[in-house]
């Protein structure tokens, strides 16, 4: 039996599960405050059905993944991947590997056509992951901030 087999993968339910990640989280979005997670995560549940997955080894949390899934004019129904973050000193080691074919196999499950995210155009070391993991590079993300 390898150390993955006995990870565990799971959606944060509680908001003791949903403050375990913030950690993990906050590692890709550093502007994330502990004290505010909770709150901002709830409501993305309420207005978007957004969820977090955890990967679990050894009582720690390894990696995340912030997901709802919709229905796109563009895309059908489809499972949009906002957050996917292993923590920094537990990459290369399969979590990563593990959770995109958990969040695909319950893409599937969900009848979802597509799976999607978005990835910053620095960020070479995910993309080569994302490659490697069957996803293709289909367009470019524009933004305008607005404050």
């Amino acid at each position: 039996m390898s150390a993955l087999d006995q990870i565990r993968i799971a959606v944060a339910d509680t908001d003791a599960d949903i403050l375990r990640c913030f950690d993990v989280m906050h590692e890709l979005r550093p502007a994330l405050k502990r004290e505010e997670f909770i709150e901002r995560v709830r409501r993305q549940e309420r207005q978007a059905g957004y969820r977090i997955a955890y990967v679990e080894h050894e009582g720690e949390i390894r990696a995340v993944a912030g997901f709802r899934l919709g229905e796109y004019l563009a895309w059908g129904m489809s499972m949009y991947v906002d957050d996917l973050v292993t923590r920094p000193t537990e990459r290369s080691r399969g979590y990563g590997g593990r959770l995109m074919d958990w969040l695909r196999s319950r893409a599937v499950a969900a009848n979802c056509e597509e799976l999607h995210l978005d990835s910053g155009v620095q960020r070479f070391a995910a993309h080569r992951f994302y490659l490697l993991n069957r996803m293709d590079i289909t367009s470019h993300h524009f933004r305008m901030k607005l404050r």
